[in-house]
């Protein structure tokens, strides 16, 4: 059976995620109104159609993956709701975002009066391709439904918990992983700035190989996902909430990611950069 299966929208994960679906003899369709030309061309890369606005989505997909930066999330599904309100068919709605349980639950309540089922789902991993390890969780009464993707590509695994669960994983995910780079970035920069970074260089990989080694990879790859990570570590920090110190440090993450995204921290990059490259280089 074939399906069709619209991403919202065509950046770099939701771009290998349609191309993935589309290898594996799905539809995938997307509109491209008021997108980068940089969408446009990946679009066009991952095999996607395109088709003119919302409403005609809704007319034609059984599926809608809402792939975007977490800060959009929300005004997404907002987009959405009228839409499905007034279609006359109803597909499974999956924010697939890096948001809190309270953003995904506050999702779901703006789309319950559709009609449309709701998911909430997270992604852990990379873009997906051959070599490389992607999962989607998902959580809520409607996520059994969206195991049909493990026969088009992807890798689910259903939560048996309730709307929020798969946004609590990911936010537990992704505080420890994107925590920890950020922690190491702000801390070789710290060191850089006092002189110590080839000594800090040294100890680590002398007592800690196995961190500086993955701190190597994860800070350089980190700078062009900066930008994005400022909203993800604000949606952690409310995950963290009724831990205010948590909360603080992930705010703190978030001003931070902030600051690196910058033109202006240029010599900060470079900075972390050649640490980096000392590191590999021991």
């Amino acid at each position: 059976m074939s399906e069709t299966i619209a991403i919202i929208a065509p950046g770099e994960m939701g771009s290998a995620v349609g191309r993935r679906l589309a290898e594996r003899g799905a539809r995938v369709i997307t509109t491209l109104a008021g997108r980068s030309p940089a969408s446009v061309a990946r679009a066009e890369r991952a095999g996607f159609a395109v088709v003119a606005g919302l409403d005609q989505i809704a007319a034609a997909a059984d599926f809608i993956l809402s792939i975007v930066p977490p800060g959009a999330a929300l005004g997404l599904a907002e987009q959405w709701a009228p839409v499905l309100t007034r279609a006359p068919r109803k597909p499974l709605y999956v924010d697939c975002n890096a948001v809190s349980p309270e953003t995904a639950r506050r999702i779901g309540d703006m789309l319950v009066s559709t009609g449309s089922p709701y998911v909430d789902a997270g992604i852990i991993g990379p873009p997906p391709a051959a070599s490389l390890r992607t999962v989607f969780y998902a959580s809520g009464e409607a996520a059994p439904k969206l195991e049909r993707l493990n026969e088009l590509g992807l890798v689910v695994r259903v939560l048996d918990a309730p709307i929020g669960a798969a946004s609590a994983l990911k936010m537990s995910y992704a505080g420890i992983t994107k925590g920890l780079t950020g922690l190491g970035a702000a801390m070789m920069l710290g060191a850089t700035r006092s002189g110590a970074d080839a000594a800090l260089v040294r100890e680590l990989t002398e007592s800690q190989p196995q961190l500086v080694a993955w701190l190597a990879r994860q800070v350089p790859s980190m700078y062009p996902k900066a930008y994005r990570w400022v909203a993800e570590m604000e949606e952690i920090a409310a995950f963290a909430a009724a831990d205010p110190a948590a909360a603080q440090i992930y705010q703190g993450l978030a001003r931070l990611y902030e600051r690196l995204a910058t033109a202006a921290a240029e010599g900060e990059r470079a900075q972390l950069s050649d640490f980096c490259a000392k590191a590999k280089l021991r």
